[in-house]
């Protein structure tokens, strides 16, 4: 009785599951060849029975620690509807693949809607613009940049506690 009950489960199709997979690709790659690869993990996962349902390219992007020896990567993320024998596929080709240097794979109970934070972090305005410290002063002065008037402060004049500088190195 044992067997026919497992021979009933494996009949019977694994459900289709929502997930994320990103994939960082060595930086001397072209933008053409991480395409391809996007395209293979697209196909891997199609004849596997699964949907990719967005495909999004955050571009070369800075790394925050070297990963055999990049400084930087090109980032791509895949919305995937597969079952996880698909998912597990592509990750065993992914491994195999030397022009990729990570992945992770996430499941996720819904895909965004539009495009992903990644996509959307282009609204916040740059690191210069709002000074390198996230704003709070200081940034830009290290590069030479000219101290802003401050005109609600009066000019100090000769400091009384402090001897002129020719005096204190002598």
């Amino acid at each position: 009785m044992h067997g026919a009950a497992s021979a009933i489960g494996r009949n019977k199709e694994t459900p289709m599951s929502l997930y994320e997979h990103v994939f960082l690709a060595r930086q001397d790659l072209s933008q053409a060849q991480v395409d391809a690869l996007a395209e293979n993990a697209t196909k891997i996962v199609e004849d596997n029975k699964g949907k990719v349902v967005k495909t999004e390219t955050w571009g070369l992007r800075t790394l925050t620690y070297k990963i055999q020896k990049n400084r930087k990567a090109h980032f791509v993320m895949l919305d995937i509807d597969a079952s996880g024998d698909t998912i597990a596929e592509l990750e065993r080709q992914t491994r195999m693949n030397e022009d990729v240097i990570r992945y992770m794979t996430v499941r996720v109970d819904k895909h965004e809607v539009g495009p992903s934070v990644m996509m959307r972090k282009s609204d916040r305005p740059e690191r210069s613009e709002r000074g390198e410290r996230g704003g709070f002063g200081g940034g830009d002065r290290d590069r030479g940049a000219p101290r802003p008037d401050r005109g609600d402060r009066p000019d100090r004049g000769d400091r009384p506690d402090r001897a002129p500088r020719a005096e204190q190195e002598a």
